[in-house]
């Protein structure tokens, strides 16, 4: 994600901490996972999506945002006793987008200044 150095390095952060805390707490009975969504109609998203236009909106292989129910599905199943042999996972609820290296569209390019 372009100009989000910091945003990216969290969630970096997250997914490599998902899976060492995974093998570290395992023989305590401790499961650990990582959902990861997409884009999703929230509040957060909104002036970010105010920015891009209808076709760009749509980039995603389902051409649709996630609602908060959906993302919550997934979160429910991943602690449910149906997941129990399920741990170390990074499970993106993304509308394909990871699959098809979508997403967000980047910014167009900046002519390089002149040093």
């Amino acid at each position: 994600m372009p100009w989000a150095d910091a945003y990216t390095a969290t969630k970096g952060a997250v997914v490599a901490l998902t899976r060492s805390w995974a093998t570290d707490y395992s023989r305590y009975g401790i499961r650990v996972n990582c959902v990861c969504p997409g884009a999703t109609d929230t509040g957060m998203m909104a002036g970010i999506l105010d920015e891009f236009d209808e076709h760009h909106r749509m980039a995603t292989p389902q051409q649709r945002f996630a609602t908060r129910a959906e993302i919550a599905a997934v979160i429910a199943f991943a602690v449910s006793p149906s997941a129990t042999y399920l741990s170390g996972a990074i499970i993106p609820v993304d509308g394909g987008a990871t699959a098809n290296t979508a997403g967000l569209p980047f910014p167009a390019r900046r002519p390089r200044a002149n040093p």
